[in-house]
């Protein structure tokens, strides 16, 4: 029961307003706050990376895996626990991503202290956040930051990335942004 409570404070808190933006929900705009980066940011990449269809709207799931390319969308962590560390033995950990934000546990192994540990959706946003604030320092720029996060060696797959990124932050409404005392 807690965990469809957090589902519904992650994923389902936003609101649609008339103009079909949507407003992050409050766990993503307190976490990117910590980080110093702009909530809409932290929600539109959670919505690139594990958005689903539910209820007519696209919502980030946070029991959300992509091996090898494949993603596999789990009713709750337990199960995508067990399949991640099944994956564990059969797939380079490179080949993984995991969570909210989908972080490749490959290239991102000292982010967790255990790799079920990604799919807790408040240590996941806050790893995926300062990910992207690290980006952000060496690019300047939020499309660019998204662009890196995908793929930092860029080319034409960051590029690809960054224009479905634009597409979500613009439906996201960035006037939620909490005040942020390191926003450049």
């Amino acid at each position: 029961m807690a965990a469809r409570r957090l589902i519904c404070a992650l994923a389902l808190g936003f609101v649609t307003q008339a103009s079909a933006q949507v407003i992050p929900p409050l766990a993503y705009q307190v976490i990117a706050a910590q980080a110093g980066i702009p909530s809409s940011v932290l929600f539109a990449i959670a919505l690139q990376e594990s958005g689903t269809r539910l209820r007519g709207q696209t919502i980030p799931w946070p029991w959300t895996l992509n091996v090898a390319g494949n993603p596999q969308r789990f009713a709750n962590r337990q199960q995508a626990c067990a399949a991640l560390m099944l994956e564990l033995t059969r797939q380079d950990p490179r080949r993984i991503d995991v969570g909210l934000g989908q972080t490749n546990l490959g290239y991102h192994p000292e982010r967790y202290a255990t790799a079920c540990e990604a799919l807790d959706p408040r240590t996941n946003l806050a790893v995926t956040a300062a990910l992207l604030k690290e980006h952000f320092e060496a690019a300047g720029d939020w499309a660019q930051a998204a662009g890196r996060y995908h793929r930092p060696a860029g080319g034409e797959p960051a590029a690809r990335y960054r224009a479905q990124f634009i597409r979500h932050w613009q439906r996201v409404d960035a006037s939620a942004d909490l005040p942020l005392e390191s926003q450049p």
